[in-house]
Formats: C-alpha cells, sequence, structure tokens
C-alpha cells in the first residue's frame, strides 16, 4: 500500500515538474510558417509584418471543395493582418474572411496548431491550422 502511494506522488511529482517545461517549450514557439486547414482544403503563411511583432497570414494554397471560383480570387492575399501580441501565444488583428472584415485572432494552440478566429458583431467563426 505504502509503495502505491510513493509511485502516486513520484507520478505526481514529475507531471508538476513537466508541465513548466512543456509551456516553456511552447513560449518559445512560433506562429510562423506553413499551415494547412484539418479539412486539407486551405493553406496559409503565416510571416512576421508591421514593425516585426505583428502577425499576418496569407492565403497560399486551395483545393477540394473550397478551390471555387470566388475563392481562387483570394489566393495571396491576407486573410489575417496586423496582428499585435495580446497574451501568451495568442495575437489580435484583423480577419478577412467571405468578403467581410472581422476582429480576429491567431493562437498557438501547440507546436504544430493554431486556430484562426474571427468575430463580426456576435457570429464568430475558428478555423484550426496544422504545421505542414
Amino acid at each position: 500500500m505504502q509503495r502505491a502511494i510513493r509511485l502516486v506522488a513520484i507520478a505526481l511529482l514529475l507531471g508538476v515538474g513537466v508541465a513548466p517545461v512543456l509551456a516553456a517549450d511552447l513560449s518559445k514557439a512560433s506562429p510562423v510558417g506553413s499551415w494547412q486547414s484539418e479539412d486539407g482544403e486551405a493553406r496559409v503563411k503565416v510571416t512576421m509584418c508591421g514593425d516585426g511583432t505583428e502577425l499576418c497570414a496569407q492565403l497560399t494554397g486551395l483545393s477540394g471543395k473550397a478551390r471555387t471560383p470566388e475563392n481562387i480570387q483570394l489566393l495571396n492575399t491576407y486573410v489575417l493582418e496586423k496582428a499585435e501580441p495580446a497574451n501568451a501565444n495568442v495575437w489580435h488583428g484583423t480577419v478577412h474572411f467571405n468578403g467581410q472584415t472581422a476582429l480576429g485572432d491567431i493562437t498557438l494552440q501547440s507546436y504544430n496548431t493554431i486556430t484562426l478566429k474571427g468575430c463580426n458583431l456576435m457570429a464568430c467563426k475558428s478555423f484550426q491550422f496544422n504545421r505542414i
């Protein structure tokens, strides 16, 4: 019984010790790079822009159902502009989607996952992208 308690205590201590290391690694990560939507139909490239602390995301590829005449016209345009650092791993900026402009953000969820979210009045839309 005491051995089981000791093993649980060791596991908890190791877990507490690992969490800050994982958080520290993510704090050094960057959303700069190439990303693909979860469904594989859209690709974006995230770059530093503005004064060098802002992020921009440009639509670089379309496939499948997303490759419509309307969407093809949006290739190489920005879907996110002037996103400034807001919190750890979160940048707020301007999102362009379906011909509308809204306030939005890009969030680094993990080294390989970002979320792009835009809100216009009370309606919000989120997209998850994976690093490629």
